[in-house]
C-alpha cells in the first residue's frame, strides 16, 4: 500500500505517525504543517489526511479535527516508512554485561533481561520460555530445611532449572544424595518423562535398591516435574513480564485498565504462550504484533515486539520482547529487542 502513496502522502503521513507516537495525542493539520516548517498549508494538509483516512491508515478517535493511526497504518508505517534506529556501543555492552552477570542459569539471564527491557524501552518486557524436553545430564537434590528440598536439573543444552519440592520431614541428607547418585547414574540421558517412566517401573517392580523414603523422594519429584498435567515441549511453560506498571501508566493509550488486565491473564494461559513461540518461530528475528493483528491484542490496544532466542542446534526454545501501547517507540525498541535476543542465544551456546 505503500506504493500507492505519493511522496507529499508519505511524509505527511510519517509526520503524523511522529507525533502520535511523541505525545499519544490526535495531530492537527495545524501540527503538521508546523512540523513541515510552513512549507504545506493547514488546508492542504488536511485534504492529504481526509485522502489516508478513506485509505483505512487514518481515524478521527473524537470529533475534533485530530486523526491518529489505525493498526494498518502502524503496520504500513512499521514495514515502509519506519528508519529503524542503531544501538550504540555502550548500549551493547550494557546488554551484555546485565545477561551475562545473571550467572549460567537461563532463568536468572531471562529474569534479568526482561527487567532490563523494561527500564530500556519503558513499556513492559516480556518472556516466553517453554519447559523443553531435552535429556537431562545432570541431576541433584540439595537439602533447604525440614520438609524441603532444592532440585538441579541441567539438560544437554546447558540450561539449568531449579525447583523447590517437598520431602518428608526428618529425611537424612544421605538419602538425598543417594537419590542423586541414582539418578545421575540410571536416568542421565533421558528427557524428564522418560526418567519418571523408568523410575514408576522401577519402583513397581522393587529392583531398586533405594530405601523406602528415597523411593517416595524419586517419585514425587519426578511426578511434580514431568506429571500427567504437562504439555507438549516437557510440562508447560514459564511466563516473565516485568514492568506492568508501566502499561498501567500510559492512560493515553490504555484508558481502560480492564483491557489491560484482560491481557496478562490471557498471557498467563499455556496455550497463549505456545501461540507465541510458534509465531515467532515462523519468520526470522524481530517479530512485530499490532494491536487487532493478534487475537491477544485485539481489545487491549497494545503492540509486540518479540524476537526467538536459539540454542546451539538453532533450534527456538523461547522468545523475549516488550509489551506496549500501539505507539511505542518501534524505531528504539526493535533493535533493543533483537540484540538482546542475540545475546541470550549466544549464552545459551
Amino acid at each position: 500500500m505503500i506504493t500507492e502513496l505519493n511522496q507529499r502522502s508519505r511524509e505527511i503521513f510519517r509526520q503524523i505517525v511522529d507525533a502520535y507516537v511523541a505525545t499519544g495525542e490526535p495531530v492537527g493539520s495545524r501540527t503538521i504543517s508546523r512540523r513541515l516548517g510552513m512549507v504545506l498549508s493547514p488546508a492542504t494538509i488536511r485534504n492529504v489526511m481526509a485522502d489516508l483516512e478513506e485509505q483505512g491508515l487514518l481515524y478521527a478517535p473524537h470529533t475534533s479535527a485530530g486523526r491518529i493511526p489505525t493498526d494498518a497504518g502502524l503496520r504500513m508505517f512499521v514495514n515502509g516508512l519506519l528508519e529503524i534506529g542503531s544501538l550504540t556501543e555502550d548500549e551493547r555492552e550494557s546488554i551484555e554485561a546485565k545477561c551475562a552477570s545473571s550467572g549460567r542459569a537461563l532463568s536468572d539471564v531471562l529474569n534479568e533481561a526482561s527487567t532490563m527491557l523494561a527500564g530500556l524501552s519503558h513499556c513492559a518486557g516480556l518472556v516466553v520460555a517453554p519447559k523443553t524436553d531435552r535429556p537431562l545430564k545432570h541431576i541433584e537434590f540439595v537439602s533447604l530445611g525440614p520438609g524441603r528440598a532444592l532440585v538441579v536439573l541441567v539438560n544437554e543444552d546447558g540450561l539449568v532449572e531449579n525447583r523447590v519440592i517437598e520431602v518428608p520431614v526428618g529425611l537424612p541428607t544421605s538419602t538425598l544424595q543417594t537419590v542423586s547418585n541414582y539418578l545421575s547414574a540410571k536416568l542421565v540421558g533421558r528427557t524428564l518423562e522418560e526418567a519418571r517412566q523408568e523410575v514408576t517401573r522401577e519402583i513397581q517392580e522393587q529392583r531398586t535398591q533405594l530405601d523406602e523414603l528415597s523411593r517416595r523422594v524419586v517419585a514425587e519429584g519426578l511426578a511434580t516435574w514431568a506429571g500427567a498435567g504437562g504439555s507438549q515441549g516437557g510440562g508447560g511453560g514459564q511466563l516473565i513480564v516485568r514492568g506492568q506498571a508501566r502499561l498501567l501508566e500510559d492512560v493515553t493509550a490504555l484508558s481502560d485498565l480492564e483491557r489491560v488486565r484482560a491481557l496478562f491473564e490471557a498471557l498467563e494461559t499455556k496455550e497463549a504462550m505456545l501461540r507465541l513461540i510458534e509465531a515467532t518461530g515462523q519468520g526470522d528475528g524481530v517479530q512485530i504484533f499490532i494491536g487487532a493483528e493478534n487475537v491477544l491484542f485485539n481489545h487491549s490496544g497494545c503492540s509486540l515486539i518479540i524476537s526467538p532466542f536459539q540454542n546451539s542446534r538453532e533450534q527456538v526454545i523461547g522468545a523475549i520482547g516488550v509489551i506496549g501501547p500501539t505507539r511505542i517507540n518501534y524505531a528504539r525498541i526493535i533493535p533493543l529487542v533483537d540484540y538482546t535476543a542475540k545475546v541470550i542465544s549466544r549464552l545459551v551456546g
